[in-house]
């Protein structure tokens, strides 16, 4: 018996995916990356906006055709876009066997049970027999890095988001579970620990009544193996002195904030359902270049939020031409049904949503080549991840600065004698908007 397995959407979703793998492997079934080749295939879905839920419409559809030309008898949906619409799909997806909720993902042996032995099942709730805290995980990531997800679930309930109906609340993971597992990515062989959740900066006050980040990442710092500790998804209203101090004193964490803004205009921020101000927001930045030399900030905004003025657009341009962050996220709003904004009457035209998103994306271009170009001559430490197509002597890394799959890329010029995974010192020789060039020192 093989299993493919297909993981959309965020790291998060990825971690849930390499659980269900290492369930898969403890019952002696065989992974397969072949999906022509598996007798079962499971998409991971996201759907929190529509490009994702179409991306993940389009992926089951597509691995549905294996029934017919490969090996595959069997596919179950999991993820968040299961969970969302498990009734319509159920009903307008024949080819499904079974659709796993996000709060049962973990019964994914029994639902593979149940589906071979001839049942279709729609399966959302937990199996209280199953309720265990010590999970397999195989992972997906290559060797030198993981992502460590420390919390599960959401109480921000930003009025765009559907993220807290898909995923529950926020629910950190006991503190000593995740020491625990970052110890064994740690003897993995992992040199890049990567720090995800809904929101980070909330690790632990629902569990201990107060902020365990900074401690976390103290207590991380001193793991031997451990290179470089990246954190993501850091919000700015629990950005407290504690977690700055954290970030500036712990030499592997990564001097790389992570941190979603959304917007610059206080009354769309208030929409939002936000807790910050432009002002709160500066007054953190400001603080957050001072204490931590080197700081690279990156960041994402939502262009065409309803209500979305000209001079609510303007003030968000202004804020980022004022701030110059070295990487952001450009977003045009995506109305979802379920949610508070997804409600509301004053939606922005799509061309106007657009526009938007094209004239943001043009100015932060021009300030992150504008910043990568004052990086030239700097010397840097690099992690190789590979080598290009064409010129099997360039090789491509990351330095702290940049975050897997959301980032650019450092090439390095004759680099043949490097390995996958290698971490080498460069330096820098050009900055492009997005890449930059590097020779090995």
């Amino acid at each position: 018996m093989k299993i493919g397995m297909v993981s959309l959407g965020c790291p998060k979703n990825l971690v849930d995916s390499e659980v269900m793998l290492g369930i898969i492997r403890d019952k002696e079934l065989e992974v397969t990356n072949d999906p022509a080749e598996a007798d079962l295939i499971i998409v991971n879905t996201c759907g929190f906006i529509e490009s994702a839920k179409e991306e993940s419409i389009n992926t089951v559809l597509q691995m549905g055709e294996y029934k017919t030309q490969g090996s595959c008898k069997y596919l179950i949906m999991t993820g968040c876009l299961g969970q969302r619409y498990a009734d319509e799909l159920f009903e307008s997806l024949p080819e499904v066997d079974a659709i796993v909720g996000t709060d049962s993902f973990t019964d994914i042996g029994w639902v593979i049970e149940q589906v071979m032995a001839g049942k279709r099942l729609k399966h959302l709730e937990k199996l209280e027999s199953k309720n265990v805290k010590a999970l397999p995980r195989m992972l997906t990531t290559p060797s030198y890095m993981a992502y460590l997800k420390i919390a599960e679930g959401c109480d921000n309930c930003c009025s765009y988001c559907i993220i807290p109906q898909l995923r529950g609340p926020y629910t950190s993971r006991p503190y000593d579970e995740v020491m625990a597992e970052a110890k064994a990515l740690a003897e993995h062989g992992t040199k890049e620990l990567i720090v995800v959740a809904q929101d980070t900066t909330r690790y632990g006050e629902d569990l201990y009544g107060k902020l365990m980040l900074p401690q976390l990442l103290r207590d991380l710092n001193k793991l031997e193996g451990i290179q470089w500790i990246r954190v993501m998804y850091l919000y700015p209203n629990n950005f407290n002195d504690e977690l700055i101090a954290a970030f500036a004193e712990c030499d592997k964490v990564c001097k790389y904030i992570d941190i979603p803004l959304q917007h610059a205009s206080d009354r769309l921020l208030d929409s939002m359902n936000r807790s910050d101000t432009r002002a709160q927001v500066e007054a953190l930045l400001d603080k957050l270049r001072s204490r931590i030399p080197g700081i690279t900030i990156r960041t994402t905004f939502i262009v065409g939020f309803p209500g979305e003025t000209e001079e609510d657009f303007a003030e968000l341009m202004d804020f980022v031409e004022k701030q110059r962050f070295e990487n952001a996220g450009v977003f045009q709003y995506s109305q979802e049904e379920g949610t508070v904004a997804g409600a509301m009457e004053n939606q922005i035209a799509p061309e106007i949503k657009e526009n938007r998103y094209h004239e943001l994306m043009a100015l932060q271009a021009g300030i992150s080549e504008e910043l990568h170009q004052e990086r030239e001559d700097a010397e840097l430490d690099v992690i190789v991840e590979g080598f290009d197509e064409e010129n099997p002597q360039l090789a491509v890394g990351r330095s702290c600065h940049e975050a897997p799959d959301i980032d650019g890329n450092i090439f390095i010029e004759n680099a043949g004698n490097v390995q996958v995974g290698d971490m080498v010192r460069v330096r820098i020789l050009q900055g492009f908007t997005y890449e930059m060039v590097a020779e090995l020192i």
